[in-house]
């Protein structure tokens, strides 16, 4: 497994202090994008929450999951989660070690008691002494939240910086920014009223142990709850490893409600989202398709990553997103003049990037650059690059509707049919597409579109 290791340096522990007006909880940042470019320390926000015990319950459940490993649990470091201004709103995100849960805390205008927030994205140092604090906050007492340095300008010596070194696997880039573009094509499924919400949520395992992860685990919208099922029925939405949701138990006993998100049920295993609505705020969990299997192997973006005309929208498209909220793809097709098709595919390749996410509730994108070489993730994929090492060697020859590839001493034939890719490979034969397409056709999609495989040779 290819990593790199992320260095992250904070001016000083973030900290929750006393003071007479109440208490302060400042988050330190490290090494953040913003509209006027990198910042060793951006300044996002400072404000009163208008519910403090109930945000600082879901910033802890999103460090729950940057901390957790749900499958194969080893004793490894986390990457401290991920903050966005969006000016409107913060979005707290991260992602486990084993790249199959995603979080976010979406703290809207409503928490923030109307104070508007900055723009960019940094990562935010949660250490396990805040960690303890936070726990022990509760009630309704005043709390003010600064992300970012006391002051605009900090200057530190070696010795007062705080910095953290955290191993970072290609995999971990591509879950990160491929649950990003799994989530747009879920419909919302189900929402629950509060009570139902966590009887649904308690009656949940808490343990991997035992059958609670065998196999693809299935729930229905039955009146105003969810009843479980042993096979995806008609409006069924997949459940896969339910012991992942156990960072929501932090915040149930403040949920309004539970929203379910998912792809229609075609028979096998699919992610699915689970949002927690709370007061001026949505906790939301993403779960890969089962709990041995990341979100970096899903393959779902590769069509969009092989192809020229994508690249060059997305670099135009970029440049036009502003840090806003809610991306409207019409706006963005009247700007730079694309058809709104292809600004939608470009937003799949900047989602790849990690240059956008995507939030269910509202249906739309949100601008985000996350604080690492995200571009990694494209650069580093396996079927990617043996996809273009393949177009680049010649192995592909093309015969109408049907293609053969040569790959090492074995003949591969891609067929398209109603512009779907099928192979006579191992991996097409395992999965039928459902994990994107194999190394063989991707090639063939390179070559029939001309896209520049390697060194701008076609």
């Amino acid at each position: 497994m290819t990593r790199s290791v992320q260095a992250l340096a904070y001016s000083r522990p973030s900290a929750l202090a006393s003071s007479q007006a109440g208490r302060l909880l400042g988050l330190e940042t490290a090494g953040g994008s913003t509209p006027l470019g990198a910042e060793a320390h951006p300044r996002f926000f400072a404000g009163f929450l208008a519910s403090p015990h109930i945000a600082a319950r879901g910033l802890l459940a999103v460090a729950d999951v940057a901390a957790a490993r749900y499958y194969h649990r080893t004793l490894l470091s986390s990457l401290d989660p991920v903050v966005t201004g969006n000016g409107d709103r913060l979005r707290f995100e991260s992602f486990s070690g084993c790249c199959g849960v995603y979080a976010r805390l979406d703290v809207l205008s409503e928490g923030l008691e109307g104070v508007e927030t900055g723009h960019g994205t940094t990562n935010v140092d949660v250490n396990n002494p805040l960690r303890e604090a936070l726990s022990r906050i509760g009630g309704d007492e005043p709390l003010h939240l600064r992300v970012g340095p006391q002051e605009m300008a900090v200057t530190t010596t070696a010795g007062s910086v705080v910095e953290k070194k955290v191993p970072l696997p290609d995999r971990w880039l591509r879950g990160f920014a491929e649950a990003q573009v799994v989530s747009a094509s879920f419909d919302l499924r189900a929402e629950l009223p509060a009570a139902e919400a966590v009887r649904f949520l308690r009656s949940l395992p808490r343990s991997s142990s035992g059958s609670a992860t065998r196999g693809a685990q299935w729930v229905v919208p039955a009146g105003k709850t969810l009843r479980p099922t042993t096979r995806p029925v008609r409006g069924a939405v997949c459940l896969p490893g339910p012991q992942r949701l156990a960072a929501l138990q932090r915040v149930l006993r403040y949920a309004s409600a539970l929203r379910v998100y998912g792809p229609v049920a075609d028979g096998a295993a699919t992610a699915s989202a689970w949002e927690v609505v709370l007061p001026g705020m949505r906790l939301t969990l993403t779960l890969s398709p089962d709990a041995s299997r990341g979100f970096s192997g899903e393959g779902g973006v590769l069509e969009a990553l092989a192809t020229d005309d994508a690249a060059a929208d997305a670099d135009l498209v970029s440049v036009l997103l502003a840090w806003e909220p809610r991306i409207e793809p019409d706006r963005l097709a009247a700007e730079s003049g694309l058809p709104v098709e292809r600004v939608r595919a470009a937003l799949v390749r900047l989602g790849t990037a990690g240059r956008v996410g995507y939030d269910l509730a509202d249906a739309a994108y949100f601008h985000r650059e996350l604080p690492y070489d995200a571009d990694r993730a494209e650069r580093h994929n396996p079927r990617l690059v043996a996809a273009r090492q393949l177009a680049r060697e010649g192995a592909v020859a093309l015969d109408g509707e049907v293609a053969a590839v040569r790959s090492g001493d074995r003949r591969y034939q891609v067929r398209e049919r109603s512009g779907a890719l099928s192979c006579t490979c191992q991996w097409w034969a395992d999965y039928r597409g459902r994990r994107g397409p194999c190394k063989h056709a991707l090639a063939v999609r390179m070559v029939r579109r001309g896209a520049t495989v390697a060194g701008g040779a076609r």
